[in-house]
């Protein structure tokens, strides 16, 4: 039988969603002081809690090392949960989440290197190797072994305050340039020791211990059902600069989708259907073989319809979309009422509101410059709003 968007999904340790659809984690710009959720936060997800059959709250930083990624003049800034007293924010943050029957998975993430706000501040800021990335306007540091150490640790203790917030799940954030791609990139990972290097399964030990942290907090505390998962970018390739190839990636996968219980594998993209360079697959049936039956597979990318949606599920168990639940915070309730064509497909003034766009979102969104961009986007131009100094209140 095919598979339908709105078939019910149940995962390998018995949780089950309504539908084939997860709304991707999206920085909202909406935490405060170093982490905290807001009230734009709670806003801006409850008005979410039927977008789809689950949803993945943003990268949230699990070290005070491991974030912001970047900040707003105005101090809006990204999530963290690195400390015991945020975890009333985000325990409602998973309560407005979970109050349609559908599931909230929080993102884990540490940004290494991408630590910017941290850079601002004049703290140090850590990667796997002290490189001059000609990209950044700040050094980093080395991080040693006993911080490595203690950064897997911290994962473990945002996984158990997750669990003690009512998250359903927690999702293992190693894509997109943060911290365990770094260490699984030749290009930002030149360490000697057990943790990297050009040996490919030496660059492999950081992602697979944070890996085991986690799933040991899990199999401790966490109801039977919690769901975990990984999010993975399958390549990192800038023109002659490699640190990584989709065959590299596969081989991650299959190490461990096959040493630990995942529940589901995520493949980052930037299309759906996205192929590497001269290959005639896509990188989603490239992975495919390298996952055990019991485990799923989830691809994200430019879905921003129900069309898209369902040509998404041809290669896959799971799809994630991003923009398209910024514009319609409803999208998996119309697909689940047989209302697709009612999906709102471009931002407006009226939309913003409806979709409780957070200030920070509104502010990024309604700048011409912003890529990948909002259908619509030149009808809120109008609503970008600059701070005292007259500089943009979007990303300092």
């Amino acid at each position: 039988m095919a598979k339908q968007l709105t078939d019910q999904v149940t995962f390998r340790h018995g949780a089950t969603i309504n539908s084939r659809l997860v709304q991707s984690p999206m920085l909202s710009r909406s935490g405060k002081d170093d982490g905290y959720v807001t009230q734009d936060t709670i806003d801006y997800y409850a008005a979410r809690s039927q977008s789809a059959g689950m949803v993945i709250v943003e990268y949230t930083y699990v070290s005070h090392s491991g974030g912001p990624a970047q900040s707003f003049t105005s101090n809006r800034l990204q999530l963290g949960l690195y400390k015991d007293d945020q975890k009333p924010g985000f325990a409602k943050l998973a309560q407005v989440l979970k109050k349609d029957g559908n599931k909230a998975i929080l993102q884990l993430a540490h940004t290494g290197r991408e630590a910017v706000y941290r850079a601002i501040q004049g703290e140090k800021v850590y990667a796997p190797s002290a490189i001059n990335f000609d990209f950044l306007d700040y050094d980093v540091t080395e991080l040693t072994d006993e911080q490595i150490r203690e950064i897997i640790r911290d994962f473990g203790a945002a996984t158990k305050r997750a669990i003690d917030c009512g998250f359903d799940g927690i999702e293992i954030h190693g894509a997109n340039h943060y911290l365990l791609q770094q260490f699984f990139s030749t290009e930002s990972n030149q360490r000697t020791d057990e943790w990297g290097g050009q040996s490919l399964d030496t660059r492999m030990n950081f992602p697979m211990a944070v890996a085991a942290e986690v799933f040991r907090v899990v199999n401790t505390y966490a109801p039977k059902d919690f769901i975990v998962g990984y999010r993975i970018s399958p390549e990192e390739i800038h023109g002659d600069r490699v640190g990584y190839d989709y065959r590299d990636a596969n081989q991650l996968i299959h190490k461990l989708a096959t040493t630990f219980d995942f529940d589901y594998i995520h493949l980052s993209l930037p299309a759906y259907n996205a192929k590497p360079a001269g290959v005639d697959q896509t990188f989603a049936a490239l992975a495919r073989p390298e996952l055990p039956a019991e485990t799923k597979l989830m691809i994200v990318g430019n879905v921003m319809s129900e069309a898209d949606a369902e040509d998404a599920l041809q290669e896959t168990d799971l799809v994630a979309l991003g923009r398209a639940t910024l514009i319609d915070p409803q999208f998996g309730l119309k697909i689940s009422e047989g209302r697709g064509d009612e999906i709102i497909r471009e931002i407006s003034p009226e939309q913003v509101k409806k979709s409780k766009l957070t200030p920070g979102l509104l502010n990024i969104f309604s700048t011409p410059k912003m890529e990948p961009h909002l259908p619509g986007r030149e009808s809120i131009y109008a609503l970008h709003e600059t701070d005292a100094s007259g500089k943009s209140a979007s990303w300092s």
